[in-house]
């Protein structure tokens, strides 16, 4: 971990001296000096305190760099094409087993001939257009701001049925490492 650097970093961006977190935690100068430096481990106890004096939480301090907010510019986003019709899905961003994507389903276009099924939970919300969804006995037709959500693991098919694009919105929930697999 590399705690000090993102203290160092905090501090300086807020234009606070060494000094002035000193003061306020009571720590000496040298100390803080190789706490910035990664020459030594502070405890949980004095992280808080310094957390306190730069105000922010301590759980942030304790974050390694990759699991901090992550940005994905919309000229990054990668893109995958799958089931009947081609759909266009839009992998937006992804944390923990958490992973959001937007799917675009030309008219009469489908997840597939027959519903599948897969590990995980879903969430959708319908931002265009007008979809069919079908889960084991259930179905129902839902149109533009209309939402649904299902486990997975149970058979499931969602088809364009209006006359222009479908675009749904969908958060995936898989407790497994996610990949850039589409699942819908």
């Amino acid at each position: 971990m590399d705690i000090g650097s993102t203290i160092r970093n905090i501090r300086k961006r807020k234009n606070i001296t060494i000094a002035q977190i000193c003061e306020e935690t009571g720590l000496s100068q040298g100390f803080m000096s190789q706490v910035e430096t990664n020459k030594t481990s502070p405890s949980i106890s004095t992280l808080d305190q310094i957390a306190n004096a730069l105000n922010v939480p301590l759980a942030f301090l304790l974050l390694r760099k990759d699991d901090r907010m992550s940005i994905v510019r919309k000229e990054e986003r990668q893109m995958t094409t799958t089931g009947s019709g081609n759909l266009k899905i839009t992998h937006l961003s992804s944390v923990g087993g958490v992973r959001m994507t937007l799917a675009e389903l030309p008219p009469g276009a489908s997840t597939g001939t027959e519903p599948h099924a897969h590990e995980g939970k879903e969430v959708h919300f319908v931002m265009q257009g007008s979809v069919y969804v079908e889960q084991g006995e259930d179905s129902a037709t839902l149109s533009e701001g209309d939402s649904f959500s299902w486990h997975a693991c149970v058979p499931h098919l969602v088809k364009n049925v209006g006359d222009g694009p479908a675009v749904v919105l969908i958060a995936i929930y898989k407790e497994t490492d996610l990949d850039l697999e589409f699942d819908l």
